[in-house]
């Protein structure tokens, strides 16, 4: 009998920490509110989003206006972007041909294409197969902070790596 206890030790500190994490997550998974419902319950990030690319340019230079107000010495800022190309979303499409005739030479064809949706806890939602993001062309900033050059670097490089823009395309003045 000593000898199955033994065993059973050594077989529960092999495996307690994967039996452990088992537990928790089957534990996750019974959890009220978590399961299915998970959307319903979780508050909602604001978004504004444009039929074609999914994003706002308003809402981005206001996002950008903070961050960079959270920086230190920038103080008031105003951001300005100019965009080259909007940004798409590419859509999942079911698509049926049907042929009447020969398939070799069809003397007509027919294409019924739909857009493929998912039907989530939130309602139906369009599958997107890709994103492209804009691509800027250049940006102001003016803050009042502007009046220093290390305020200046600090923000060029802030919008260069928000944006994907070049430093020479971001331009920093000072607040009057």
């Amino acid at each position: 009998m000593k000898e199955k206890t033994e065993g059973a030790r050594k077989i529960w500190n092999k495996y307690k920490y994967a039996a452990l994490v088992a537990l928790i997550g089957a534990g996750l998974l019974l959890w009220p509110g978590l399961g299915s419902g998970e959307a319903a319950s979780r508050p909602e990030r604001k978004e504004s989003q444009s039929a074609r690319g999914g994003w706002d340019l308003q809402t981005v230079q206001t996002e950008m206006e903070n961050i960079l107000a959270a920086m230190d010495g920038v103080g008031q800022v105003k951001v300005m972007l100019t965009v080259d190309s909007d940004g798409e979303r590419q859509l999942a499409q079911d698509t049926q041909l049907s042929y009447s005739g020969d398939t070799a030479a069809p003397e007509d064809y027919s294409r019924k294409s739909e857009t493929v949706r998912l039907d989530g806890s939130g309602g139906d939602e369009a599958v997107v197969v890709r994103t492209t993001y804009p691509t800027y062309r250049g940006a102001l900033v003016v803050c009042q902070g502007g009046g220093s050059a290390e305020v200046r670097l600090a923000v060029t490089g802030a919008v260069a790596a928000l944006t994907g823009l070049p430093t020479d395309r971001v331009t920093v003045a000072k607040w009057q």
